[in-house]
């Protein structure tokens, strides 16, 4: 199924209508130095042990600014669905 979106860029690029020019004026820009945090390590490690241990996939590895890991695995089921598990560990 086509995307409403897509289909009407579709039509406004054959009817020959072009949009509004577009105004970098008006961004917003974030400071992103503030959002950063400082980890001594990685999470691979940590993450490759609770892959070992639950025997799931791999999704996610998060650092945090407390010198922890998220690792977030999917554990496949008996036929069903995977259950998603998320664990805090030590880096």
């Amino acid at each position: 199924m086509s995307s409403p979106l897509i289909i009407a860029t579709l039509a406004a690029g054959l009817t020959g209508f072009a949009p509004p020019a577009f105004d970098v004026s008006s961004m917003v820009v974030a400071d992103v130095s503030s959002m950063v945090v400082a980890v001594d390590g990685d999470c691979g490690q940590a993450a490759a042990q609770v892959v070992a241990e639950t025997g799931g996939e791999l999704l996610s590895a998060q650092p945090t600014s407390d010198g922890k890991c998220v690792v977030t695995v999917l554990i496949p089921g008996n036929g069903g669905r995977p259950k998603k598990v998320t664990v805090r560990v030590p880096m």
